[in-house]
């Protein structure tokens, strides 16, 4: 199923996906008031989105100035995460 597509299209598909979810969970929490708030989730998902970019520009073969700015980025919504749910 998969052989016609190239490890780039693949992740770009993952990445799509990964938008489209915390889209999904953001409209169904905003009509419906259950689920996950999107302020509980979103710096989550920028870090994951950031990891997969990484991947992404690797896979491609980018410069390595785009793969570091990109990891730079996913720890640094890592950490953001972190200290937003950290209870003394």
């Amino acid at each position: 199923m998969l052989e016609g597509l190239s490890s780039v299209t693949v992740i770009d598909l993952v990445i799509g996906l990964t938008l489209f979810e915390g889209l999904a969970l953001a409209l169904y929490h905003r009509r419906t008031g259950k689920g996950v708030p999107v302020g509980d989730f979103a710096v989550n998902l920028v870090s994951g989105l950031c990891l997969m970019l990484a991947l992404r520009a690797a896979v491609a073969d980018a410069a390595w100035h785009w793969i570091g700015l990109w990891l730079a980025l996913a720890g640094g919504a890592h950490a953001t995460d972190l200290m937003r749910r950290w209870r003394p």
